[in-house]
């Protein structure tokens, strides 16, 4: 894992293991594809978890996020914890791929 991934993973996957949760039971019922995302979220949790100071391989989960939200498109009609949620992802993402 690079460092940045690390930083990242940091700075973020506290917040996001906050906010997934939340975000999923107030949006769920409009935004169904968001139970997906959080479906991913958690299987990437439990692979860092295991994982410990070894890379975790997360391309698939990462590859399954981007499609899911049509790469981290906010929709429009979402609140700032939903688009707070799609941005770290996208960081995460970005910063495992470099």
């Amino acid at each position: 894992m690079t460092k940045q991934f690390n930083q990242v993973k940091e700075n973020n996957l506290g917040r996001l293991e906050q906010y997934v949760p939340v975000v999923a039971r107030v949006h769920g019922g409009s935004h169904p594809e968001f139970h997906d995302v959080k479906r991913e979220f958690d299987a990437i949790v439990e692979k860092l978890n295991k994982a410990g100071a070894e890379k975790a391989e997360l391309n698939e989960e990462f590859a399954k996020l981007r499609k899911i939200t049509d790469n981290y498109t906010v929709p429009g009609d979402v609140c700032e914890s939903y688009e707070a949620v799609y941005n770290m992802l996208a960081e995460l993402d970005e910063a495992y791929q470099a």
